[in-house]
């Protein structure tokens, strides 16, 4: 982790650690020290440890008397997790092929094919996720026009499946097949579909779900 140069170091610290948990640099269970954050991140204590009170109950979670961890899920507790977010999702996607503008769905389309380009260039079937503004599922909920499932989905359950989302999307054939079951999710939202974009999304979920799933068996 690159020592953090800038005014506001809280979020700074917040984004550097959120980062490093999702790419496994810190593996779920492990024990984050305040200390150990502020002195490889070359700051006081104070911002590290607003930064991860803010992660509380999003990626990390608070033991008493051994202090902060990341996550780390069972089987049960993730597959709850993810019944959660196939209803929401699949409510997001309803919602959006009913009032998501046509240029919105003709960026996402875009989005992608670059996608699908980036991965056949690179020759690795891993399919990297994107910041919030750029990512597919974040587009969805923020095309719903539902405040509730965007605070729901943002703030709560993709942060704590972005660690399982990297690691699923890493496993042979994974990034293709979540591609297909993009497009068409997309198709139908270009068809104006509602019932088909909450099913193809749900479906979506649930191919999700599996794959995390037996990450833990």
């Amino acid at each position: 982790m690159d020592k953090i140069v800038g005014t506001s170091l809280a979020s700074e610290a917040f984004d550097r650690v959120v980062e490093a948990i999702i790419s496994g640099e810190f593996e779920p269970g492990q024990k984050i020290s305040e200390a150990d954050l502020a002195r490889r991140l070359g700051i006081s204590r104070g911002p590290v440890r607003e930064a991860l009170h803010r992660l509380e109950g999003r990626l990390v979670s608070r033991v008493p008397r051994i202090g902060v961890r990341v996550i780390k899920f069972g089987s049960h507790e993730l597959r709850q997790l993810f019944y959660l977010r196939e209803a929401l999702e699949g409510m997001a996607a309803r919602l959006a092929a009913e009032f998501a503008p046509d240029d919105f769905v003709e960026e996402l389309e875009s989005l992608l094919h670059r996608d699908s380009a980036e991965i056949a260039q690179s020759g690795q079937s891993v399919y990297r996720q994107r910041s919030a503004d750029e990512d597919f599922h974040s587009a969805i909920a923020g095309a719903s026009n539902c405040e509730n499932i965007q605070r729901i989905l943002l703030n709560e359950v993709y942060y704590q499946l972005r660690i399982h989302r990297l690691r699923s999307s890493q496993k042979p054939g994974r990034a293709d097949q979540a591609l297909k079951e993009h497009f068409e999710i997309i198709a139908q939202l270009k068809a104006r579909n509602p019932a088909a974009a909450e099913e193809a999304m749900r479906a979506h979920v649930r191919a999700a779900r599996e794959s995390s799933l037996a990450d833990l068996s």
